[in-house]
């Protein structure tokens, strides 16, 4: 079953919530009303038993029989409108007046009542409404009942009146309380119907476009800079993968190109060894650097995809930099270079992936050596700063302008696109540098001028000795499950 549209679904919502609110004003307005009509006529019939009690406290002759009392209430109630639905008995039963309207509609002769609290009713005589009470009072000395009533037909008339301008006006009202909701839901929600059409004409072709900016200072403004700034996203995301993919391509194009024509020259016609060889060597160097295009470009991959994961455990950031500093000392001094480090000589724990950093350090090193022509200078420098173990690779080679020091951590950025390509660079290795230190909540920096050389320095955290100690306890735990197992 579809389900209404959101504006529908807030209209009969609030045609629900007005109707029960207009329900619960009518019935209870109608209440009020009732019971201030019938109090209105209760204290005029209180008003009246008063009377009685007064004209039986007048009569003060203590031996005045049953009729003489009959007599003189008859003179005092057959010609006032207050005695029109009178009756009085006195304790033994006996009637000291008695309205004929009463007898005519044959009303029960009354009982002697047993409290003195007014108790009220609603009769009906004939075809009129009537309110009537009946009391006991007890003047000198002597117990009396009393009943008396007033007509009750002005109070349901009134309140007949008031319901049916209830059961009128109550339709119209909801009418207008529908008309308001539905105009107002729409009002509301007519932004929302202008961003949903622009979020269905945005494509991969326009994600540029953005959607309407709203000034209305609510929720909906939210969504909408909220959703701007996702598709912000998503266009940066978009753009970097097409980029990635059309750098890719041109990449892998050129080797493979290389490779191609490579083989098709050594196959034209017949040659000697030493040709073949040769040409056998440029197409292995080409499919190496290829194959180490692949494994850069599989990495950012990954890392792009959240699946190239590093495992951060405590080290000492000493004896990793010494392993790195003896692993490439060899190779920089082939190179007619001279190779330098410095470590520091205190602790400096950090928490960090040994493999990873030894690819970081291995890319920062191995730029240097191929921007610093002979004779020139590699350093390799570890030291503690501000509560942070710096990590810094200085050379002596050929630098890099101001204005491509920002840009150099981009993916497949070259400085220089045809020295890179002779030197084997593809512009993948600083992205992916950059990307380590990202993964060890760490930062690199560039500090570099033309034929001055350039300084990279990367910060890593340190951990405070009371990580390094949990993580020492931890180990030897695991160390004695261990022998425990085995």
């Amino acid at each position: 079953m579809r389900k209404l549209p959101i504006g529908s679904r807030l209209t009969l919502w609030y045609l629900a919530i007005f109707t029960a609110a207009e329900l619960f004003f009518g019935v209870g307005m109608w209440l009020v009303l009732r019971q201030d009509l019938y109090g209105i006529a209760d204290d005029a019939l209180t008003a009246q038993v008063e009377d009685v009690a007064s004209f039986l406290k007048s009569q003060k002759k203590k031996n005045m029989t049953v009729d003489k009392l009959r007599e003189e209430a008859s003179e005092a109630y057959v010609l006032e409108h207050s005695g029109d639905f009178l009756q009085i008995y006195d304790a033994d039963g006996n009637w000291l007046f008695r309205a004929s309207s009463l007898v005519q509609n044959q009303v029960a002769a009354l009982t002697p009542a047993a409290s003195k609290r007014a108790s009220f009713t609603n009769v009906q005589l004939g075809n009129k409404p009537f309110r009537f009470v009946k009391q006991r009072i007890e003047v000198n000395g002597r117990a009396y009942t009393v009943q008396t009533g007033v007509p009750a037909d002005q109070i349901i008339a009134t309140l007949s009146r008031f319901q049916r301008y209830l059961l009128v006006l109550a339709p119209l009202l909801l009418f207008a309380a529908a008309s308001g909701g539905y105009l107002l839901s729409h009002k509301a929600l007519s932004p929302v119907d202008a961003l949903t059409r622009t979020a269905r004409s945005i494509s991969g072709s326009n994600l540029a476009d953005r959607l309407e900016k709203l000034t209305t200072g609510d929720e909906l403004q939210r969504l909408s800079d909220t959703l701007n700034e996702m598709l912000a996203r998503i266009e940066n995301s978009f753009l970097r993968v097409t980029q990635f993919t059309a750098d890719a391509s041109h990449e892998l194009r050129t080797p493979i190109s290389l490779i191609r024509t490579e083989s098709e020259i050594a196959l034209r016609k017949s040659r000697g060894e030493a040709e073949y060889r040769e040409a056998l060597r440029h197409i292995l160097l080409e499919a190496e650097r290829t194959s180490s295009l692949v494994e850069e470009l599989l990495s950012l991959a990954r890392a792009d995809s959240g699946r190239e994961n590093v495992h951060l455990t405590i080290l000492d950031l000493r004896s990793a930099i010494a392993e790195i500093a003896n692993e490439w000392r060899q190779l920089v001094e082939s190179r007619n270079l001279q190779f330098t480090h410095t470590i520091a000589d205190c602790e400096l724990p950090v928490l960090a992936d040994r493999v990873a950093l030894q690819r970081l350090l291995a890319i920062l090193l191995d730029n240097a050596v191929k921007y610093t022509p002979p004779p020139g200078a590699v350093e390799l420098r570890l030291e503690a700063r501000n509560g942070s173990a710096v990590v810094c690779v200085r050379d002596t080679g050929i630098g890099i302008a101001e204005q491509d020091q920002r840009k150099i951590f981009e993916r497949f950025y070259r400085v220089d696109k045809a020295k890179s390509r002779a030197q084997g660079g593809a512009g993948i290795g600083l992205a992916i540098a950059d990307w380590i230190v990202q993964r060890h909540r760490g930062s690199i920096a560039v500090q570099s001028s033309i034929g001055n050389g350039s300084s990279f320095v990367v910060e890593l955290p340190v951990q405070p000795a009371s990580a390094v100690l949990d993580l020492a306890r931890v180990d030897v735990v695991e160390l004695a499950r261990i022998i425990r197992d085995f």
